[in-house]
């Protein structure tokens, strides 16, 4: 299969499970006890004609599969509907606070790609002391929850020695990075433990492989053999976790935000679900749904690339 075609078939695949996500995202709501009606009312009591009103204007009467087209049709033009909660269009709001959350999530990406394989680099390299170490260190990351470790960076960092702030995401992008850098470690502290072993543990298998050998007793200089033989073939590994990796991002994000006062759609999202803002929950559950499938077709994309060995038409998934 060319490369031409396995990319259009995997477009075509991510557009079918995403249009079937959108039909879970906007039908879950409706599950969920309670009603928009019930929220817009607040807890009053509501005449018959102010109830059909309300039905009416957010077209809460209509049958189900007529909701799902109308909502869906409008999605594709970039209208996510108005949120009940801020009685604005959802899209504004998504527009005011997504760059927020992108900017976190990118930080936190580049510290856990760094440090990550970094520290599985040097794990698999050194072995001895070096490789205990950052096994005992990596295994006390990936023990650690996000938000357990947004309080501890928070009270040591913010509060007791004040190098950072404890809450907000700043004002211009200078500031904005500077109030990010706590949340984007307590964000990305996990996932390094976790990118760290996952290096390591495909460094020491490479290792152990008969071309290392080969390439070892050919006089070929280590550094070479690492960087070639060893890393190399190992980043079809580390390339499957990156759907996972993102999705972990997206998901604690909503932790940090709210811990450290961030408004961005982290927050947002558990607002908005507390208050059964259902447009404006719909939508960023859509984003968040969409941006997993594009990084796993990037990662679909990529790992031909990196390693010819494996076939166009298979498939790993990164979950």
């Amino acid at each position: 299969m060319s490369f031409a075609r396995f990319a259009l078939r995997r477009l075509a695949e991510m557009t079918a499970t995403l249009l079937g996500a959108s039909f879970v995202v906007f039908g879950a709501m409706y599950l969920a006890p309670g009603s928009p009606a019930s929220f817009l009312l607040a807890g009053r009591s509501a005449s018959p004609e102010a109830l059909a009103a309300i039905n009416r204007q957010y077209h809460l009467d209509d049958p189900f599969l007529v909701r799902y087209l109308r909502w869906l049709g409008d999605v594709l033009q970039g209208d996510f509907g108005r949120s009940i909660t801020y009685r604005t269009d959802v899209s504004r709001l998504l527009g005011d606070r997504l760059p927020t959350t992108l900017t976190l999530i990118t930080m936190a990406l580049v510290v856990v790609v760094i440090a990550g394989l970094l520290l599985g680099w040097i794990g698999a390299v050194r072995g001895g002391a070096t490789d205990s170490a950052i096994l005992v260190g990596t295994a006390l990351a990936v023990g650690t929850p996000s938000f357990v470790a947004a309080v501890l960076l928070q009270g040591l960092f913010a509060v007791n020695l004040g190098w950072f702030p404890s809450s907000g995401a700043g004002d211009g992008f200078a500031d904005m990075l500077w109030h990010l850098t706590l949340p984007s470690i307590a964000l990305a502290l996990y996932l390094i433990g976790m990118l760290a072993r996952v290096t390591r543990s495909a460094m020491v298998e490479a290792l152990a492989g008969e071309h290392v050998t080969v390439a070892r007793s050919r006089g070929v200089p280590e550094r070479q053999v690492i960087r070639r033989h060893v890393f190399r073939n190992s980043l079809s590994t580390v390339l499957t976790t990156g759907g996972l990796i993102v999705s972990t991002l997206l998901v604690c994000t909503i932790l940090v935000e709210t811990a450290f006062s961030i408004g961005g759609i982290g927050q947002l999202l558990e607002l908005s679900t507390t208050t059964k803002d259902f447009p404006t929950v719909q939508a960023i559950s859509l984003i968040i749904v969409a941006l997993f499938m594009i990084v796993n077709f990037v990662v679909d994309m990529l790992l031909p690339l990196v390693d010819p060995r494996i076939a166009l038409g298979s498939r790993r998934s990164a979950t």
